[in-house]
């Protein structure tokens, strides 16, 4: 059996160049690992997990949508927003919500404290990203590349 204690896990933090999007985070399942480079899927492992965090004021990412992967968000506490093809709906401490393959979505904290979100996604081989907001294209493999006439940088478009 493989364990780890997330409390101990040390947390990732990202920023965008001008500072729009950051977010913070630890990765269970590479802490349990997880290799997401893999294609054997006994070590890529058939869901990444992780804990988000959003500080008040702050959007984790940009506007996007997958091309194979499903995505389950569980808030554990805090609140805040996530945006959809309808538009932005509040969240708050115990929502579940669950985007499907092309379904574009995003997520920010207008809140006091700290959004805490459970992240489990399924992650295929071969997922693609695409952004709306920016109309550009993410491919990963072999790695993160952004796709438009000219290759642009991941946040090109978005701030």
């Amino acid at each position: 059996m493989l364990k780890v204690n997330t409390i101990t896990l040390e947390e990732e933090t990202w920023d965008s160049p001008k500072g729009k999007f950051r977010g913070a985070g630890k990765e269970v399942s590479i802490a349990l690992g997880r290799k997401p480079q893999s294609t054997d899927l006994m070590e890529r492992q058939p869901f990444d997990i992780e804990i988000l965090r959003v500080a008040p004021g702050q959007t984790p990412y940009p506007y996007h949508s997958h091309s194979a992967q499903w995505e389950f968000y569980h808030v554990i506490s805090g609140s805040g927003w996530v945006r959809d093809a309808e538009g932005k709906t509040p969240i708050v401490t115990g929502d579940a919500f669950l985007f499907k393959p092309g379904e574009a979505h995003q997520l920010g904290n207008d809140g006091e404290v700290d959004l805490i979100v459970y992240v489990v996604a399924d992650n295929p081989v071969g997922e693609c990203h695409y952004y709306p907001d920016s109309n550009k294209w993410g491919v990963p493999i072999p790695q993160r590349t952004l796709l438009r006439e000219v290759v642009p940088d991941y946040f090109d478009g978005e701030e």
